[in-house]
């Protein structure tokens, strides 16, 4: 544009505004825009009340004029009416109103003097309360008022494991006589949280749920939860990638609480942070390092199909749990005789008397009077000592050469610090000469996130994505994968959009497999679901593994709160260098084809230093879309065992 050439700014020459366009408003419109606005203003509401009321009037008087006029409605000895006079007028006005009935003007004018005045101080208390109770219920959704509940769990914080948690404390409560009490804290509004829930957990119609909005850095208002009074208290990680807030809200709950029998289960990533925690609070605070947890559950589900199924039939509350029984039956037995000994529950360690927990001891250990077995059990009563039967007792465990294992190769869609931890996890089990080729998006993957991507003897190679189709093709074909792992984004995305990522990623692979002639070879494929609210949606996209990683931290968590004794086995269980879940091909502990009882399943793995816990049978994985473990079967199912079956143990990774 010129410097010459006229500007237009609308109406003015000075970037005064543009003159409005006029709209046409219908007749009704105006006529409650008047009314709205005179409504408004408190001295126009008397009057149109009177006008109102004289309205009303008139219409009744009009209305039993015209009734009198149809002889038809008129009772026999009913007298005619007198003309329409000004008095009739008022006597119906003055039965509305209830005043000024009276024969003089003078009585009349100030009968409705009183009316005005009784209407308007009425009016004026109704209003009073009105707002009072308002206000009340203003401040009751604001969720501001004290908790007085006893024994109940408290949750500190806010974040998607919340649903999971709650569902789960549901399940646990359902065989109590009394529905346990569930108080939330978080500095999310009351009506919020509510709503929340609603969507994402249904109904827990089995909870007393209480929510409150509460600031979780002010010891005052942390105050009103009560905290002394807790069964157990729930820290959550409301930053992902912070422990901050979580040490700040132990110190501050044990300033609110001195008494050490309180237990806290804290979400900590920092492994310094969480022995730091621990030892200091003298094992008060029970860390959970879900990162790291999740990250280890990953990588070994991409070896072993069917392990994050067990996982999660031991963590929740629907299916068979672990409870502790004392058995004065087995003192001087060995440990061996523990895990033949149970017809209905699968043996996994010994609790001594001071506490300790061993998971998958020698065979050979002998149990003390005092001592505990750790049992898988549908319940505690079903801990029952039954003995072994001969046939379990002289079982020869199949001469099975276990054959050397080969260099694997894997493709991993997706990047985040959770693949870097993963990798870790992975490259011990992993035999020279394995590769990892991985593929993410660059807009949600930075720089630093793919640098030292060196991890053991693993050959590691990175390259950019523009997800579609032809790239995906292109990275499932340039060599036969032994698995795809497919891990959510964790940075600069939503979890929502990064679980859709990861469900369409999931979709393509499978198109992929089922045409013929593009290279991509059908494969295992396992795949990283963080919000547990998309694992049923996630499911229907043909996964041999589903990791949900929200669900996996809040199980554990639930667990631990609802038993604090369970947290040294999980501890074990989850730690590096403790016994561990594993899925082993089942021909290493019998025939492929020939008849087995779960119990002699049982006897064979004790043979080679493992507990028994399950069987995973292929067919019925392909049969019903399910992983096809049956966890804790009788020690007098039958089985045959095909290729691709396993048994799942407690034992050493392989």
């Amino acid at each position: 544009m010129s410097n010459t050439e006229q500007r237009s700014y609308g109406q003015g020459a000075q970037g005064e505004p543009a003159a409005p366009t006029a709209n046409k408003v219908s007749l009704g419109k105006r006529i409650r825009y008047s009314v709205d606005n005179s409504f408004g203003k408190s001295g126009t509401f008397a009057l149109y009340m009177l006008v109102a009321i004289a309205l009303i009037s008139s219409v009744i008087i009009t209305l039993k004029y015209v009734l009198y006029s149809f002889p038809f409605l008129l009772i026999a000895d009913t007298p005619a009416l007198p003309p329409m006079t000004f008095e009739t007028f008022w006597g119906s006005f003055a039965s509305v109103i209830g005043k000024g009935a009276e024969a003089t003007w003078a009585d009349r004018i100030i009968g409705i003097l009183y009316w005005l005045l009784g209407a308007a101080s009425g009016g004026t208390v109704t209003g009073f309360i009105v707002a009072a109770i308002n206000a009340a219920m203003t401040e009751i959704k604001k969720g501001r008022s004290p908790i007085i509940a006893n024994n109940h769990t408290l949750i500190l914080g806010w974040s998607n494991r919340i649903f999971p948690i709650l569902k789960e404390l549901e399940e646990a409560g359902k065989n109590l006589r009394r529905k346990p009490t569930v108080v939330i804290f978080s500095g999310k509004t009351r009506e919020w949280m509510e709503q929340q829930i609603k969507n994402n957990a249904g109904a827990l119609k089995g909870l007393d749920l209480v929510t409150r909005t509460a600031d979780l850095n002010s010891l005052g208002e942390l105050k009103r939860a009560n905290i002394g009074s807790s069964k157990s208290i729930i820290i959550l990680d409301e930053t992902s990638g912070s422990d901050a807030g979580v040490v700040n809200l132990v110190f501050a709950t044990k300033a609110l609480n001195p008494n050490s029998g309180l237990k806290l289960i804290a979400e900590i990533d920092d492994k310094n942070v969480a022995n730091s925690l621990s030892v200091s609070t003298k094992g008060q605070v029970i860390p959970v390092r879900s990162h790291d947890i999740i990250a280890r559950v990953t990588a070994q589900a991409s070896r072993q199909p069917g392990l994050a199924a067990v996982i999660l039939d031991l963590l929740d509350f629907g299916g068979d749990e672990i409870y502790f029984q004392q058995v004065p039956a087995l003192a001087g037995k060995t440990y061996k005789d523990a895990v033949l000994s149970f017809n209905e529950a699968s043996v996994i360690g010994i609790a001594h008397a001071d506490g300790t927990v061993v998971l998958n001891p020698k065979m050979t250990l002998k149990l003390q009077a005092d001592d505990k077995v750790i049992a898988v059990a549908e319940d505690d009563d079903k801990v029952i000592f039954t003995g072994p039967t001969d046939a379990v007792v002289n079982h020869k465990p199949a001469k099975t050469k276990v054959p050397a294992r080969k260099p694997e190769h894997m493709l991993v869609i997706g990047w985040s610090d959770m693949g870097r931890t993963i990798m870790k996890e992975l490259a011990p089990f992993m035999v020279k000469g394995s590769t990892v080729h991985i593929i993410a998006k660059k807009d949600y993957v930075k720089g630093k996130e793919t640098k030292d991507l060196v991890f053991g003897d693993l050959k590691t190679t990175f390259e950019y994505t523009s997800g579609t189709i032809e790239d995906m093709t292109k990275a499932a074909s340039a060599k036969h994968y032994d698995q795809i792992l497919v891990l959510g984004y964790r940075k600069g995305v939503a979890i929502a959009d990064a679980d859709a990522l990861t469900m369409l990623t999931m979709l393509q692979l499978n198109q992929l497999f089922e045409q013929d002639g593009n290279g991509v070879e059908p494969t295992r494929l396992v795949a990283e679901i963080i919000d547990s609210g998309k694992a049923e949606i996630a499911r229907v996209a043909a996964v041999d593994d589903l990791v949900v990683s929200d669900k996996l931290a809040a199980l554990l968590m639930t667990q631990i709160s609802e038993n604090v004794a369970l947290a040294p086995v999980f501890t074990d269980l989850f730690d590096a260098d403790g016994a561990s879940i594993n899925v082993k091909p089942i021909e290493y502990f019998a025939s492929l084809g020939k008849s087995i009882t779960f119990g002699e399943l049982a006897a064979s793995a004790a043979a080679y230093g493992d507990s028994a816990i399950g069987i995973r049978i292929e067919a019925n994985a392909a049969k019903d879309g399910s992983t096809g473990v049956e966890l804790n079967p009788s020690k007098n199912t039958v089985f045959t065992p095909a290729k691709g079956d396993g048994l799942v143990v407690i034992g050493n990774l392989e």
